[in-house]
């Protein structure tokens, strides 16, 4: 840098100083452009790593209560709700129909609904048909549920085609659902859970991919590292997964 003529400085011997200034100024810069640059890049590894883990987390995450294998009912739904929530599920399969008996009141179904609904959790009732003349209770409609599964994996095809055809041109307040053994299903509701755990082979990998939601069942897994294992491979692998059930969740402490 070159001395104004009028400088205090004029007359000393400065050139010393001036042939270091640039290198100064130079590092100064240097170091300022490392720093931006790093700090780059730590935001875009941090939005990066955000986004990857909010995909993930969007995914359903269900867990299926079986009414058959153990009732959760008014006395001991909260418990339930914490076991999801600790466990990282955001979607209950809470069944409510068996066999052609609605299982709760109106004001059960309710509170099951809105309480779910405070801890952030959807929540969808299950329905579980052994029969052709087993109607879909139409009174539940309108309880502000996420959604209603068919469990009907019993019945033939036609008669399943059927029962979600009834459910779609008349259920309108949410999602549709079906859990299905027919991996070749050409159904289309809204979520199709494959239960991918009832093939407990290599094989089963071949069905699970997206478009489905996969399962995985505790009491079928020889330990808790197969049985996470394979929920992870069910979870990043297809559409989201299915915990079968809540029952053997508890039973194996998985």
């Amino acid at each position: 840098m070159s001395m104004k003529a009028g400088s205090n400085n004029r007359g000393k011997a400065v050139k010393p100083r001036s042939s270091r200034m640039p290198i100064l100024i130079g590092v100064v810069v240097l170091l300022i452009l490392v720093i931006s640059s790093s700090a780059f890049f730590l935001t875009q590894k941090h939005t990066t790593s955000t986004a990857v883990t909010t995909t993930q987390s969007s995914k359903p995450i269900i867990l299926y209560v079986n009414q058959g294998n153990a009732l959760v009912d008014t006395s001991n739904y909260t418990a339930l709700l914490n076991f999801a929530k600790t466990n990282g599920f955001n979607t209950i399969f809470f069944q409510v129909y068996r066999s052609g008996s609605l299982l709760f009141t109106e004001s059960n179904l309710t509170y099951f609904v809105d309480t779910a609904h405070i801890e952030n959790l959807k929540i969808f009732f299950a329905l579980y048909f052994t029969a052709t003349n087993q109607p879909i209770p139409t009174s539940i409609y309108n309880l502000g549920e996420d959604g209603i599964n068919l469990d009907m994996s019993t019945l033939s095809g036609v008669a399943q085609s059927n029962l979600l055809t009834t459910l779609q041109q008349n259920y309108k307040e949410g999602k549709t659902s079906v859990t299905a053994t027919n991996f070749t299903t050409t159904l289309k509701p809204g979520l199709l859970i494959l239960e991918t755990y009832q093939v407990q082979n290599s094989s089963k990998d071949s069905y699970i991919h997206s478009g489905i939601i996969a399962s995985v069942e505790p009491l079928s897994m020889s330990s808790k590292k197969v049985y996470q294992s394979q929920y992870q491979y069910d979870l990043s692998s297809s559409d989201g997964v299915m915990v079968f059930d809540y029952y053997g969740l508890l039973k194996t402490g998985y």
